[in-house]
C-alpha cells in the first residue's frame, strides 16, 4: 500500500485528540504502517495502542487527558465510581487514580494510574460522555451513585446522592431508575433516598 494513501485513509482520525490501533485497522491501516509513521515522526505513540497525529486538535479538557488515555486503553472498560462522580460534579474527592470498571472475566494489564474494578453487570446503566469529541463509556449518574454505596464509603455515597438530588434539568437524577438499579444490584439505599427527598 502506498504511504500517502495510508495517511488519506486515517485522515478522519486526526480530527480527535487520539486514536487507537483498532480504529486504524477498521479503516484498513496495518500496525506496520502505523509503526512506520511513528518512526518517521508523522504520528506519535502516546500509550500502548494509542496514537495521535501532529495535526490532531489539542485537548480542551486537559484535566481529563490522562483519564481519556486510560479508558481508551482499557478494553471493555467503563468510567466508574470516583472518576464518574468527579465528571458528574457529584463529589469533592480528587481522583488520584482513574476508576474503570471491567467485566468480571476480563484480563487487564496492571497500571498504577488506573484502579480497575471488576463487575458482573457491566451493561446496566452504561452510557457515553463526550470529551474532546470522543464518546467515552461511563455509567450514568444513577448507576454511579448505587455503585458508590457498594464500593465507597457511606459518607462519599450519601454526599453524592445529596448533590444529585439538588441538580436540575438534564443533570437531574431519576429517582425511579435509581431504585430499580439498587434493587437489581441488591443495594439498600431506599432509606437514604426517603430521608433526602422528604
Amino acid at each position: 500500500m502506498k504511504r500517502h494513501s495510508v495517511i488519506r485513509k486515517i485522515q478522519s482520525l486526526f480530527k480527535v485528540p487520539n486514536f487507537t490501533s483498532e480504529e486504524a485497522k477498521k479503516l484498513g491501516v496495518s500496525s506496520a504502517s502505523i509503526a512506520y509513521y511513528v518512526k518517521t515522526g508523522k504520528l506519535e505513540r502516546i500509550a500502548r495502542g494509542l496514537y495521535r497525529s501532529l495535526c490532531s486538535p489539542t485537548v480542551e479538557h486537559f484535566q481529563w487527558e490522562d483519564l481519556i488515555v486510560a479508558i481508551r486503553q482499557t478494553k471493555k472498560g467503563v468510567i466508574c465510581l470516583i472518576s464518574a462522580l468527579a465528571l458528574y460534579e457529584l463529589t469533592d474527592e480528587i481522583p488520584r487514580q482513574h476508576w474503570i470498571a471491567v467485566p468480571n472475566n476480563t484480563r487487564h494489564r496492571a497500571d498504577q494510574s488506573v484502579r480497575v474494578i471488576r463487575m458482573r453487570n457491566i451493561s446496566l446503566g452504561k452510557t457515553k460522555i463526550v470529551l474532546d469529541k470522543l464518546a467515552l463509556p461511563i455509567f450514568d449518574r444513577e448507576r454511579t451513585i448505587v455503585d458508590a454505596f457498594r464500593y465507597l464509603s457511606k459518607e462519599i455515597a450519601v454526599k453524592a446522592l445529596k448533590k444529585a438530588i439538588t441538580k436540575k434539568g438534564k443533570e437531574k437524577i431519576d429517582i425511579e431508575k435509581l431504585r430499580k438499579y439498587a434493587e437489581k444490584l441488591h443495594v439498600k439505599i431506599i432509606p437514604f433516598i426517603m430521608v433526602l427527598t422528604t
